[in-house]
């Protein structure tokens, strides 16, 4: 049974925990700041595990806590699960196969195979087209079937840490106003490490001089004459993109970054133009939304120009509502997954999934790596998920431990779906102790309940 009392709160700045030294918030340290007057919040307890950020890592993450009879409370700061692969607008699944056969298992297959329903003309599991909508409903009914709680249009504002190392609570934005959540353990799935970095997690962002990925800001043509309309793509030596980039009349367009999807008969999905965005600092990703609506504009307004056949009578149907981000905070965890690794294929003893997409580094002189063979991929160690002095706080997707070239590989959803649902499970194994620590999870057992649910560890 949840309860709920009230508690003091002296606002977000009196629970900030600092990183390390000269590192963490360093934009709120140069900024004036206020006292504000004690307030009295409601407090709600009773929960096993709460997970932040509703994204394919959150989702399958408080999937799998529910599903081990986890009390689960998933929290997302939008009004639809997915994250890129909805609200996002994202056009197509990284591949799901090595080569010869599906090695993303467990959940991440079963959102993958229930989302090719939305999409019957897709023929393939690699770069698979998405529906958004109706992935919406597929994680909907994931969580759900699971019993996980959802709060949609809610956002983390702070967390409330106890001495030793442990999340007391954090606290949320909504309709409601300000409400702590207490539980037992707490998975950071908002992509930026936004939990465990406020908690006190140290963490590693972008290159030796801070550069992170660009991000791309994706969008959806409709109305396109499919009798025509062949592909826009940049691999195609005639694209429109081609005579957009460098070119006067288009100054918002600067590289040929130009992918395209058939959504459905009329309708193409793109994921196209690079942005400079650091998605930690709020005015820097407002701007980089509205550069990213005016890109889309540009773009659609060129293939009408260049490719008239196929786009004369089409329109910009929509942009997305997240921006795309492809790298920010990783949070320092137990260890750090390296591209030597990557590159060795290396197996670890807390192998929790197995990844083999290539190195995609969307960066100006970023370094190139052969790709796999068929049958070839890696093993994902649990350690990358367990950040270096906090007891009961996991990390699953795009904020996991890796190195910046590593990220490259592992940022993307499948791979996200397979560290969530490991790190679910991990954190409703975790309650069960005495005092919760996620790094005294028994691995034997974290790894033999993978496997019993269809996950691929080895």
């Amino acid at each position: 049974m949840r309860r709920r009392q009230f508690l003091k709160y002296a606002g977000a700045a009196g629970l900030a925990v600092a990183l390390d030294p000269g590192q963490a918030f360093a934009r709120e340290a140069k900024s004036p700041s206020i006292s504000l007057n004690k307030q009295r919040i409601r407090l709600e307890e009773g929960w096993d595990v709460i997970v932040v950020g509703g994204g394919p890592a959150g989702c399958t993450a408080a999937a799998a806590a529910a599903r081990e009879g986890a009390r689960t409370l998933l929290i997302e700061g939008t009004g639809a699960l997915g994250g890129m692969g909805t609200s996002g607008l994202l056009n197509a699944w990284c591949p799901f196969t090595d080569g010869k056969e599906i090695i993303y298992k467990g959940l991440a297959e079963r959102v993958f195979l229930e989302s090719l329903k939305g999409v019957p003309h897709a023929k393939t599991y690699n770069w698979t087209p998405i529906n958004g909508e109706y992935l919406k409903v597929v994680y909907d009914d994931l969580v759900t079937s699971f019993g996980v709680k959802v709060l949609f249009f809610t956002s983390m504002a702070a967390v409330e840490m106890k001495k030793d190392g442990t999340v007391d609570c954090i606290i949320v934005a909504n309709k409601a106003g300000l409400t702590a959540y207490r539980a037992s353990v707490f998975v950071d799935c908002t992509g930026d490490g936004d939990l465990a970095a406020r908690a006190g997690a140290g963490f590693e962002m972008g290159d030796a001089d801070g550069a992170v990925q660009a991000g791309s800001l994706c969008y959806v043509v409709a109305n396109v004459d499919f009798d025509k309309y062949t592909t826009v793509g940049g691999w195609r030596k005639d694209a429109p993109i081609y005579k957009m980039v460098n070119n006067p009349d288009y100054p918002l367009i600067h590289d040929t970054h130009f992918n395209d999807k058939t959504i459905a008969r009329g309708i193409i999905g793109l994921n196209a133009g690079h942005i400079d965005v650091d998605s930690t600092d709020p005015d820097s990703l407002s701007h980089a939304m509205m550069l990213g609506r005016k890109i889309a504009a540009e773009h659609h307004r060129g293939m009408k120009e260049f490719d008239p056949e196929a786009f004369s009578s089409s329109f910009l149907a929509q942009t997305a509502a997240l921006m795309g981000i492809r790298e920010s905070r990783r949070i320092r965890c137990d260890y750090t997954f390296t591209v030597e690794d990557w590159l060795a294929r290396r197996e670890f003893d807390d192998n929790i999934g197995r990844n083999c997409y290539y190195i995609d580094v969307h960066k100006v002189g970023g370094k190139s790596y052969p790709r796999y063979k068929k049958g070839e991929s890696h093993g994902i160690p649990y350690r990358c998920l367990t950040p270096v002095g906090l007891k009961n706080v996991l990390v699953a997707g795009r904020c996991i431990s890796t190195d910046q070239a590593a990220l490259g590989s592992l940022r993307v959803m499948p791979p996200a779906m397979v560290t969530g649902e490991a790190a679910g499970l991990a954190a409703a194994l975790a309650v069960r102790q005495a005092r919760p620590d996620v790094h005294a999870v028994d691995i034997a057992q974290l790894r033999r309940r993978l496997v019993e649910e269809g996950q691929r560890i080895d």
